[in-house]
């Protein structure tokens, strides 16, 4: 069987972490979870994932009663996250370098 370049990549970074005792999954982008899903995923508590989608910092439909999270809204906001987190990194050691010390 012979796979597109595109899907070669990130089949290898799927064997390498279950070959690594890594915990993986597979999720299509469009999966709902649910809140203590979506919680486990982003590795935060589930009231402090409730608290985020009460703040309007993700998105997400309730079925009846229960909050569900699509996949690609839990990756949007993780994306987000991170890179405001570099971005802070980045001035703390800008900061530390300005001020001689040793970052």
């Amino acid at each position: 069987m012979e796979l597109p370049a595109a899907v070669l990549r990130p089949m290898i970074e799927i064997l390498t972490a279950f070959a690594q005792g890594q915990p993986t999954m597979i999720l299509p982008m469009k999966a709902r979870l649910t809140t203590q899903e979506a919680a486990d995923l982003l590795q935060v508590s589930r009231p402090h994932l409730i608290k985020l989608l009460e703040k309007g910092e993700l998105r997400f439909d309730k079925v009846g009663s229960h909050r569900r999270i699509e996949f690609s809204e839990l990756i949007r906001y993780k994306r987000q996250r991170d890179q405001q987190r570099d971005a802070a990194l980045d001035e703390l050691a800008d900061i530390a370098q300005k001020h001689g010390m040793g970052y």
